[in-house]
Order: structure tokens, then C-alpha cells, then sequence
């Protein structure tokens, strides 16, 4: 059994058991979500899917921590121009695991 669900302007692919890296929710480790933008829903080869989301479709899930990415370079160059500037990003994540899907 898997779902796809949506957080974050993403969408995921999600079974019971798996950890992702979704970005920041605003909840502390141990708290409980439930994610309810539910896209599609496989069971046992009957497939269910929402137009857009599925009503009465939920994910369950736990979060597990907080965190930052890597970091992740950005290089501006202008060839012959002496011109070169650069920075960097952290992106915010939490990570959750997922404990039930619903239909």
C-alpha cells in the first residue's frame, strides 16, 4: 500500500514506515500529523485517485526532527568583466515518519 501526498508544494510518495525530509513544519519532535491533501491511494492493485485530492484520505505520520540541508553553493560570473560573487544556502527541513495511510 502507498499514497501520494502533497506538503510543501511537493509531492511524495509515501509507504507505511518511510522517513522523508519535507520542508519545515512548524512542530516539535514527537508531535503528530496527519496530512489530509492526499493525491492517490494503491491498495492491493485498486487504485484511488482525487480530483484533485481524495475525500477522506489521510496520512498519518511522526515527526523525528529538525534540521538545515547541506549547504548548497551559488557562483554569479561574468567573463571578462571581473565580476564574480557568491553565496550560499541552508534550506530548512523536518524529518518525519510515516505511520499509517487511510483511505
Amino acid at each position: 500500500m502507498y499514497a501520494v501526498i502533497e506538503t510543501g508544494g511537493k509531492q511524495y510518495r509515501v509507504e507505511n514506515g518511510t522517513y522523508l525530509k519535507v520542508e519545515k513544519l512548524e512542530l516539535g519532535e514527537g508531535d503528530s500529523i496527519v496530512f489530509d491533501k492526499v493525491l492517490m491511494i494503491e491498495e492491493e492493485g485498486d487504485v484511488k485517485v482525487g480530483l484533485p485530492f481524495i475525500n477522506g484520505g489521510k496520512v498519518t505520520a511522526t515527526v523525528l526532527s529538525q534540521g538545515r540541508h547541506k549547504k548548497i553553493k551559488i557562483v554569479k560570473f561574468r567573463r571578462r568583466k571581473h565580476h564574480m560573487k557568491t553565496a550560499g544556502h541552508r534550506q530548512y527541513y523536518t524529518e518525519i515518519q510515516i505511520t499509517g495511510i487511510s483511505a
